[in-house]
């Protein structure tokens, strides 16, 4: 006959540190699960407002050099001549600018801050912002005054 152990005298289980350890590490990952999503949501936002933010500043680009182009040139520009060019309209939640005091004048050698006499090149920094500011986006434009017969002489 073959001899049987005893049965043990207590149940096997979990003891209450065990299942408080457990607990607590389940929940430092649920955390960090959470702070990964919300962070990528955010991210997201971002990006696609900066995206928005460069297609809209090249349109406006666009539309300045379209009206540069179409006789529109302003000799010694100031930053405000630029502003709202024909045909171009921001969506509602981006503000378009010509950066004050950005307005640059060529004089056959460097570029300066100030217009003695227009040769005919502009610099400007045009700027694409977000209203909730999570976007900002600026772009250095040159502008050539052009020299078609119908245009005044170029100097």
């Amino acid at each position: 006959m073959a001899t049987r152990c005893p049965a043990p005298s207590r149940e096997r289980g979990e003891t209450l540190i065990e299942l408080v350890v457990a607990v607590s590490i389940m929940g430092v990952a649920l955390v960090a699960v959470m702070a990964g999503l919300g962070t990528s949501v955010l991210v997201s936002d971002v990006h696609r407002k900066q995206a928005t933010a460069g297609s809209v500043l090249r349109n406006y680009a666009e539309a300045i050099n379209a009206t540069v182009t179409s006789g529109g040139y302003v000799n010694c520009a100031s930053s405000s001549a630029y502003t709202s060019p024909a045909g171009f309209t921001p969506p509602a939640d981006y503000s378009v600018s010509v950066v004050s005091g950005s307005m640059r004048y060529w004089n056959g050698s460097t570029w300066q801050p100030t217009c003695s006499a227009d040769t005919g090149l502009q610099q400007l920094t045009a700027q694409v912002a977000s209203t909730d500011g999570r976007a900002i986006e600026t772009l250095v434009l040159t502008l050539r005054k052009p020299c078609r017969p119908v245009d005044p002489p170029c100097d």
